[in-house]
């Protein structure tokens, strides 16, 4: 007869420091060591969102063993070494969740009282590997919380299974295609729907809505919004569904809020990027009314931020003016200058978009010399995708506000030979801002030309936004069908699926 006593979630020692880890580093800063870990990873092709944080966790055995990506980027870094020569666990000794899934395999709970907490369940590890039951996913990034915070004695996980389906509901499965790969998301719907929803939201929860929130951001990098909007719906009803079930402790509801605020954001850029505008503006205005009731500067900043940047692409120049500039009182505490230079940017777009071409240069200046100071600890982690080729191509697109046709190609131009390949979504953008200036600057044998190189990447990305900047090329180009290429880019255009 097996014992009614339950294994303790936690374990009985705080976690062993990784010292050869730590010696590796040498006199490197830990941001300094996060930003070579990057470029490890894009040398091999993996894509990790390793900052200092991170490095702070794993030299301070809070993450026993990296996940799959960070693995081969460490061995790579580090040639000739094991996971053991960097100091951490062998991964047979951490999968703390093994024996739970082979009992679910069998349907072992069919006869378990709700509520009742496994007898074979054994502690979880701090482990940053992904659930094994979904496939990995080869550009897979940490996860900066554990689903269970190992100091968190307010946290005893008495939400057991259903606090396993809200996770996995969160956790997108990692498949290739990216409609598959949100499909478990609407699990999370479906608990709340059921009358399921936890009685006190805990660490893992947070986890897992943070998880969600960097998987959607994934995900439109690589295939772009449309497809995607109406699954990440599911979640976030179910985000808030958690905060009015109330947390364990403050430190959990401030990331459950902080998470639903930016679950709120990524969902109305989805809806943003395939073109719902008005579906986009209620979104960043929920993430705004929840930054304020939670005193979120750095959310607050993003909200605004994103709010200047519909109100660009909505026609509305004034407005996007003032709401980058409200962003940038927001986010002037927070100590990043790379924010403040995105956020220049976002006011540079308003001025362009009032043919005031001395306030845009005046933004785009301020934003070059922000980004100059480099990156830094502070710099949010939803920003990973500002770098040197998204700065040229958001001034290629002040530019092209501004009628300077060749000084916007160049730096679309710049922006697409600068972007990393992997982020496919904005590759195309790029392209498709180059065809456009190259066309509307009278140069029909360029532009058809970057046209093409867009088509090639619509198989990977289906974007609204992208889709509509192609169509205004083509019809630019309609009058130069003679010219070389443009006959051939205009008729595989016109055989593009129409999208509803």
């Amino acid at each position: 007869m097996t014992s009614s006593t339950v294994t303790s979630p936690r374990p009985d020692r705080p976690p062993r420091p990784n010292l050869a880890f730590r010696r590796l580093r040498g006199k490197r800063s830990p941001a300094e060591f996060a930003a070579a870990v990057r470029r490890a990873a894009r040398e091999i092709g993996e894509r990790v969102s390793c900052d200092a944080r991170y490095i702070g966790r794993v030299e301070a055995g809070e993450i026993r063993c990296p996940n799959y990506a960070y693995e081969r980027v460490f061995l790579h870094m580090f040639p000739g070494r094991t996971l053991t020569d960097l100091g951490f666990a062998p991964r047979s000794s951490v999968r703390g969740r093994r024996a739970r899934a082979d009992e679910e395999a069998t349907g072992a709970h069919a006869d378990r009282a709700p509520g009742t907490a496994s007898e074979t369940r054994r502690a979880r590890e701090p482990y940053d590997t992904p659930d094994t039951q979904y496939p990995h996913h080869p550009y897979d990034t940490h996860r900066p919380y554990d689903p269970h915070d190992p100091h968190d004695p307010h946290d005893p996980h008495d939400d057991n299974e259903e606090s396993d389906v809200l996770r996995r509901a969160f956790m997108m499965s990692g498949a290739t295609v990216a409609a598959a790969s949100l499909g478990p998301l609407a699990l999370a719907h479906d608990a709340v729907a059921a009358g399921r929803p936890p009685r006190r939201a805990g660490a893992g929860h947070a986890g897992a809505l943070e998880e969600a929130v960097r998987r959607i951001r994934l995900l439109d990098d690589r295939h772009g919004a449309d497809g995607l909007y109406r699954r990440a719906a599911a979640p976030l009803r179910t985000a808030y569904a958690l905060l009015d079930a109330g947390a364990t402790r403050q430190a959990t509801a401030d990331r459950l809020y902080a998470g639903a605020g930016e679950l709120a954001i990524s969902v109305g850029w989805l809806a943003h990027d395939s073109g719902r505008f008005d579906d986009a503006r209620s979104h960043y205005a929920e993430a705004l009314a929840t930054s304020r009731m939670t005193g979120d500067p750095a959310l607050e900043a993003h909200a605004f931020c994103n709010m200047a940047f519909l109100a660009r692409d909505a026609g509305r120049p004034r407005e996007a003016v003032r709401a980058a500039q409200a962003a940038q009182r927001a986010a002037r505490s927070l100590g990043s200058a790379r924010l403040l230079s995105l956020l220049a940017l976002r006011e540079a777009g308003g001025w362009a978009g009032l043919a005031d071409r001395v306030g845009c240069e005046q933004a785009l200046t301020r934003a070059q010399a922000l980004f100059g100071q480099g990156p830094s600890d502070a710099d949010p982690e939803w920003m990973t995708f500002y770098g040197e080729a998204e700065l040229e191509g958001l001034e290629a697109q002040c530019w092209s506000t501004l009628g300077d046709w060749p000084r916007a190609a160049r730096h679309a131009r710049r922006a697409a030979a600068l972007q990393d390949p992997h982020f496919t979504r904005n590759l195309a953008l790029y392209s498709a801002e180059l065809a456009d200036d190259l066309a509307r600057g009278g140069r029909p044998d360029e532009a058809a030309g970057a046209g093409m190189r867009v088509l090639d990447l619509l198989g990977e990305v289906q974007s609204s936004r992208i889709h509509t900047m192609l169509a205004g090329t083509a019809r630019v180009l309609l009058p130069h069908r003679r010219a070389s290429g443009v006959s051939a880019f205009l008729d595989r255009h016109a055989s593009l699926p129409r999208t509803a």
